[in-house]
């Protein structure tokens, strides 16, 4: 069957909006045993629920170990030059407890670069994930429009409207954000009403940092593999 027929299967669509649901809210699935149940075949019982739930538990224990060893790493490393606001961003990507919450502190961010807008664009012609507000749906090959083929990031004067759903600025940044191999085109965009807000070595490499902080956090609530 081919990628394109497959796209068009009711059924498989609605497993992968599941499993994709599912990856999201990882945490609510730990400690739901019905939810579990369900999951499970009926033979393993409520042992296997147990050690089901157990299992999930450990890991997402560990994983968040594994980001709460990142933060303090970041605290204490003096080489990584960023603004305060910035390395505040980060740590609270770092502390979010949901996929909607890290996607919460990066569409807020705005203040922190000093920008009036702010959005996360997605590809796609379905409905923006509830309770993830500052999500944009923009066309597909808008990314590659906007950025070509291997350009991570630009500056723009123009095209707030199309990115941000606004025309009131005259100054904006582009991020590509990689998150996954098979996920839809992604940008991080942020615009102001003055011109020349993101001109500067140092604006550029804390809105970068952020962006690849960003796709990473993303990356791993969606629960996919390292690029």
């Amino acid at each position: 069957m081919s990628d394109r027929a497959e796209s068009r299967d009711p059924a498989l669509a609605a497993a992968q909006a599941v499993k994709a649901y599912i990856r999201m809210h990882r945490e609510k699935l730990a400690e739901d045993g019905e939810l579990l149940g369900l999951l499970l075949p009926q033979r393993f019982g409520d042992a296997r629920v147990r050690d089901m739930q157990r299992h999930v538990i450990e890991r997402l224990s560990g994983e968040n170990a594994v980001l709460r060893a990142e933060r303090d790493g970041l605290k204490s490393d003096r080489s990584v030059r960023l603004g305060d606001g910035v390395r505040r961003l980060v740590l609270d990507l770092i502390d979010a407890r949901s996929f909607e919450e890290a996607i919460a502190v990066a569409t807020a961010a705005a203040p922190a670069f000093g920008a009036d807008r702010v959005a996360l664009c997605v590809e796609g012609e379905n409905a923006a994930p509830r309770g993830c507000e500052g999500v944009r749906l923009i066309a597909h090959g808008t990314t590659l429009a906007v950025l070509g083929r291997d350009s991570s990031g630009a500056v723009l004067s123009g095209g707030g409207e199309a990115l941000l759903g606004a025309g009131d600025c005259h100054s904006i940044a582009v991020f590509r954000l990689r998150i996954g191999r098979e996920t839809p085109a992604a940008l991080y965009v942020l615009g102001a009403r003055s011109e020349g807000r993101f001109e500067g070595e140092e604006t550029a490499a804390d809105l970068s940092f952020f962006a690849r902080a960003l796709e990473r956090a993303i990356r791993a609530w969606l629960d996919l593999p390292k690029l």
